[in-house]
């Protein structure tokens, strides 16, 4: 397939990222009470890495050498991307909404950027650091449900805290990914992350099995494991990793975004979660703020 193709694929797949990951939301918040954090987060990458390593398993194997000399970049990739923004989402969806998880994750391209900046010593442009202070105020919004005024009153949920938690560690996975190139195909740098995070979810995972009142796994958590692995797991993952390679990291963190519109429609239409005014204003400081990053952002990579 001619390169020009393939970039023409990448255009129009990057959209279907952020509808992948609001499945993540749902899973997310129908999870507490039928799975745990851990347990689910390891059946999501146990299945995805396991589907991974058998679609590029010839790959694997002629590059386990450069994959064991390095192992330590997958092990932190995999903490960084399936473990803060596997497990710690899910343990935050058990007291915070699917809008706020969304929200607050569309803030991640800007990060990725103020990273770029200290990191890949890229310049920040007055636009980019006014989106910047848009969007970390937008976030700050939703946490304080736009109680201002009443900032010493509001009623923190321990629940955004693991969600900001998963918001740095995405932007830490998407700037390692750049600063350590690999000589892995899309399919087989995902396999190896998910094995780096095996340990670390197993571990979890064996907690969690030893507590009382951890829930049997029924059909009803495997069929969330599943959902989880497919979409936001395997098609999402994918997605993003190659279009990256494609398109380069800013282009495709400017498709996030859309995370906030497609978890509220989901959350909406599928959990019956009711949305604020203070989500709205949010969406209106977070969304530009993003824009504003993420076109500058754009522009100075295609000059």
């Amino acid at each position: 397939m001619r390169p020009e193709t393939q970039n023409r694929m990448a255009q129009y797949a990057i959209w279907l990222i952020p509808l992948l990951w609001a499945v993540n939301y749902f899973v997310a918040r129908r999870a507490p009470g039928v799975v745990e954090p851990y347990t689910l987060a390891c059946m999501r990458w146990g299945i995805a890495g396991l589907l991974l390593s058998v679609h590029a398993r010839s790959e694997l194997r002629r590059e386990w050498r450069s994959i064991a000399s390095v192992w330590y970049q997958y092990v932190a990739l995999g903490f960084c991307g399936m473990v803060v923004c596997g497990a710690w989402v899910y343990l935050g969806a058990k007291s915070t909404g699917a809008v706020n998880i969304s929200l607050i994750y569309s803030a991640s391209p800007v990060l990725i950027a103020v990273g770029s900046v200290i990191w890949l010593h890229e310049r920040m442009r007055w636009s980019q650091l006014l989106g910047v202070l848009l969007a970390l105020a937008g976030v700050v919004h939703v946490i304080v449900k736009g109680e201002w005024s009443a900032l010493g009153q509001v009623r923190f949920v321990v629940g955004d805290a693991w969600i900001l938690a998963a918001m740095v560690a995405w932007a830490l996975y998407a700037l390692l990914q750049k600063l350590w190139p690999s000589p892995l195909g899309s399919s087989a740098r995902l396999a190896a992350t998910s094995w780096g995070a095996m340990p670390f979810l197993l571990a979890g995972t064996a907690w969690e099995m030893a507590q009382p009142t951890t829930p049997a796994l029924t059909l009803h958590a495997w069929e969330l494991g599943v959902s989880a692995a497919l979409l936001p797991g395997v098609g999402a993952y994918w997605i993003y990793g190659w279009a990256q390679q494609r398109l380069g990291v800013s282009k495709v963190a400017v498709t996030l975004y859309l995370g906030p519109l497609y978890g509220a429609l989901l959350a909406w239409l599928v959990l019956g979660e009711r949305l604020g005014w203070h989500h709205a204003l949010a969406a209106a400081m977070i969304l530009p703020g993003v824009f504003l990053v993420s076109r500058s952002a754009s522009a100075k990579g295609a000059s």
